[in-house]
Formats: structure tokens, C-alpha cells, sequence
């Protein structure tokens, strides 16, 4: 029973993975460093630490903004693009 449910789960990783590897390792580098971010944020809620999460956010974002080119997937990367605007502007104020 249990194998019948985690079978499409594992189905879909592994797809993912032979439909574009190189894609596959973006996202997965972008997922990464973005929850990272997210939970320096989420740590330090009450006294923020932009200086450390922003660049998390800012290689997440590049890398996913890669991922999505080479996954041609369009409106992925219109949204990671957009993040690495904000993000890059978010950096540009912190340290300039």
C-alpha cells in the first residue's frame, strides 16, 4: 500500500531528473539556498538580519532564474526574475 503512494512520488523526482539535468541541479541549489534564507528570517523575525538572508534569497533566485531557461519553463522564469530584481536591489541598498 505504502509503495503504491510513494512510487509517483519517486516517479516524479526521477523524471524530473532525466527531463534536464542540468535544470534539475539549478532548482535544487535554488530551493536550497532560498530555504536557508527563509529560515534566518524566520529565526531572527523579531530583529532581522537582511545581510544574511538577502544574499540567500539573491542565489536562489539567480539559480532559479537558470533552472527555468534550461526547464523553458516561462512564467517560472518571469517570477525568478522578477525575485532577482527585488533581491539585487534589496543587496544593492544593504551593502552600497
Amino acid at each position: 500500500m505504502i509503495i503504491r503512494m510513494i512510487d509517483p512520488i519517486i516517479k516524479f523526482w526521477v523524471d524530473s531528473y532525466k527531463t534536464n539535468v542540468v535544470a534539475f541541479w539549478f532548482e535544487m541549489i535554488s530551493a536550497i539556498t532560498v530555504m536557508i534564507g527563509s529560515f534566518i528570517l524566520t529565526y531572527t523575525v523579531l530583529d532581522p538580519r537582511p545581510d544574511i538572508f538577502i544574499p540567500f534569497y539573491w542565489i536562489g533566485s539567480v539559480t532559479g532564474v537558470i533552472g527555468a531557461y534550461y526547464r523553458m519553463s516561462s512564467w517560472i522564469l518571469v517570477l525568478t526574475a522578477w525575485f532577482t530584481i527585488m533581491n539585487s536591489i534589496a543587496l544593492w541598498r544593504l551593502f552600497w
